[in-house]
């Protein structure tokens, strides 16, 4: 046997700074092209947050990590525990190089940790396996947000990189380590990475069922059709594409695990991994189910508005043909005929009731046409007297 050598890391020089605001593409970290194998793009100085939790049997020890060599006496004692160390944050190329100097890290895992975005996915190496998986949550105005996790286990530790320190959803596997809850202290390294990847996947329930929620109010709204619904249900739809590109290979990766390709995975965790692989079929399933509603909903409210928008028009109509035949009438007795050069030019315009006469002509013209349009069911409901009529019932009676 002879002992491994620590890999060699490479880190990408970044470009010097521009005074133009960076786009999205330009925020993404990315080796230089052309960059050998283990090349880290690291473009911060900013040291990440360092928290080290020491579990077994006989207790748990947790504090943060000023440097990254504070955590070797937990390596290297004789107590049989877990040592899970968690780095949030993807900053400061030393403390990364170093990592992978401690642990023995092939200089591939060490770059999918740190170069994201990553496909989630699962290698194995000879002496730790790297499971990549993205988390979702909700930020400001209730949007969707996804960030990387990277999961690194061996004999005896596990090793997480946070792509942001802000937000995670690991707080119940920490809460479970401190009370002890399950046989969580007593099992090894491989458990607690499927605890830590069956709480990534957990944690796409409550954003799905506040979007759930979301779709269910704008449903009702989008039946009235009366406030614009066209940019919350495309916002809505590009979260569920969001959550389902996050989700999709995920599945891939859980189906990996269950094949049982990896020695460092326990058969028992096996087992676990199963109820975790059929929580991510949920939620593909959720997503499928909420990407078709918002897709209907769409249609339902473009339905809405072209409805609303025929029964505008045919009010506008109704108005109009109904002052047809009064500017009929008023254009017709406003001809400039002479009634003493004929008897025939415009008699009523000397007759003492022609005024009256017209306006009865008017309003009988209006009436005329409102109860037309009403028997014809163009309005109202569909009767003359506003009534419904009640369906003609015939009775028979038999004999034997």
């Amino acid at each position: 046997m002879h002992e491994e050598m620590p890999p060699t890391l490479r880190v990408a020089v970044p470009d010097p700074p521009s005074s133009d605001p960076p786009s999205r593409l330009e925020k993404l970290a990315r080796p230089v092209v052309g960059a050998s194998p283990g090349t880290l793009a690291i473009t911060s100085d900013e040291r990440p947050e360092i928290m080290l939790i020491d579990y077994g049997p006989h207790g748990v020890s947790e504090h943060p990590l000023k440097h990254i060599d504070d955590v070797i006496p937990y390596l290297i004692d004789d107590n049989p525990s877990i040592t899970w160390i968690d780095v949030r944050g993807i900053g400061h190329a030393e403390t990364f190089h170093r990592l992978g100097e401690i642990f023995k890290l092939h200089p591939l895992a060490l770059e999918d940790v740190v170069n994201v975005p990553q496909r989630p996915k699962s290698d194995v190496y000879d002496t730790h396996q790297l499971i990549v998986s993205r988390m979702v949550r909700l930020g400001e105005k209730n949007t969707v947000h996804t960030e990387q996790l990277g999961i690194l286990f061996g004999e005896g530790f596990v090793l997480t990189v946070q792509e942001e320190p802000e937000h995670d959803v690991l707080g119940c596997v920490r809460e479970r380590i401190r009370l002890g809850r399950g046989t969580i202290r007593t099992r090894g390294a491989d458990y607690l990475a499927y605890a830590l990847l069956d709480a990534v996947i957990d944690a796409f329930f409550p954003v799905l069922e506040l979007l759930g929620e979301h779709l269910e109010d704008m449903e009702a709204e989008a039946i009235l059709a009366r406030t614009s619904l066209s940019k919350k249900i495309h916002d809505i739809k590009r979260d569920l594409l969001t959550i389902r590109r996050a989700i999709w290979p995920q599945r891939d990766l859980l189906a990996g695990l269950l094949r049982g390709e990896s020695p460092l995975v326990a058969k028992d965790t096996i087992l676990y991994l199963r109820d975790t692989y059929d929580h991510a079929i949920q939620v593909m399933d959720m997503v499928e189910t909420y990407r078709e509603i918002a897709s209907g909903l769409m249609d339902l409210y473009l339905s809405g508005v072209s409805n609303r928008m025929n029964e505008i028009m045919k009010v506008l109509t109704i108005l109009s043909t109904v002052f047809l035949p009064i500017t009929f009438i008023a254009g017709v007795y406003g001809m400039n005929f002479d009634p003493e050069a004929s008897p025939l030019n415009m008699p009523e315009l000397k007759w003492r009731y022609g005024y009256i006469f017209s306006v009865i002509l008017m309003m009988s013209s209006v009436g005329g046409l409102l109860l037309y349009y009403r028997s014809r069911g163009w309005l109202g409901e569909g009767n003359i007297f506003g009534k419904k009529k009640p369906p003609k019932t015939s009775t028979s009676s038999s004999r034997d």
